[in-house]
């Protein structure tokens, strides 16, 4: 899986563009952080009608919305500092109708949980269309056949029986050697066989090309603002295909 895009980006009440963004979508710009970049990797901050400040994470909320692209350490230093705080006033200042901004102090966590949430709904509905892969056996047989485009592990996976399947996985990519391996994901058994409505699911492989971009970006959108390293270990899977699209 290529290191998420770390770009930080911007309030949709921001006119700014760059030419960076690919196939001409509009970008935003980060309150923050004052950069630009596709909504691809942002998070949206919406305003309820008393003022309480509340992650959109699909950016579905009615009326305009500021734009996060910092991490969630990144976050919690403005919030301590009080820089969010007046960077949500100006960014309001003309389309919110006056009542007083609120910013909860578990808005971090609060993020994090809706992110959390938004990659375990689009796994249960890779899962629904048929997308995923489940069962050792049969993604390793899956594998080996170069007919798997992810292969994820749970959090808690056991080290011997990720390195099996990752070897089935180098195998199928004809990257022996490489050191290539699955993601190793930042959710447990218990999330995913909840989420999939299955037992006990360990492992899991995607074998639809566009369904592994749809979780690629789910979940790039989650390492980003968790804060994941680059380099971290388990962060192997589909290097040479970009993440996809907005969902």
């Amino acid at each position: 899986m290529r290191t998420p895009p770390n770009e930080r980006v911007a309030s949709d009440i921001s006119d700014g563009t760059s030419a960076r963004t690919p196939r001409s979508e509009p970008e935003r710009r980060c309150i923050l952080s004052g950069e630009h970049g596709s909504r691809d990797a942002l998070i949206r901050l919406a305003i309820s009608p008393d003022g309480l400040v509340l992650p959109d994470v699909f950016a579905r909320a009615p009326g305009r919305g500021a734009w996060l692209g910092v991490n969630r350490a990144e976050l919690e230093a403005a919030m301590a500092k009080g820089k969010l705080k007046g960077a949500l006033a100006r960014a309001y200042a003309r389309s919110h109708g006056g009542a007083p901004l609120t910013v909860p102090e578990d808005l971090p966590q609060r993020i994090e949980d809706a992110l959390r949430k938004a990659l375990l709904d689009r796994l249960g509905l890779e899962m629904r269309a048929g997308h995923l892969i489940l069962g050792s056996d049969r993604i390793a047989e899956h594998a080996r056949g170069g007919a798997l485009e992810l292969l994820l592990h749970a959090a808690d996976a056991s080290e011997d029986g990720s390195k099996k399947l990752d070897q089935a996985w180098r195998v199928g990519r004809e990257m022996e050697g490489s050191g290539e391996r699955g993601i190793r994901l930042p959710l447990d058994r218990n999330a995913l066989s909840v989420a999939l409505g299955r037992d006990n699911v360990v492992h899991l492989g995607v074998g639809s090309f566009k369904a592994a971009e749809r979780v690629e970006q789910a979940l790039s959108r989650l390492l980003h603002f968790a804060g994941a390293s680059a380099d971290a270990p388990d962060t192997g899977g589909t290097s040479d295909r970009p993440v996809g699209e907005t969902i």
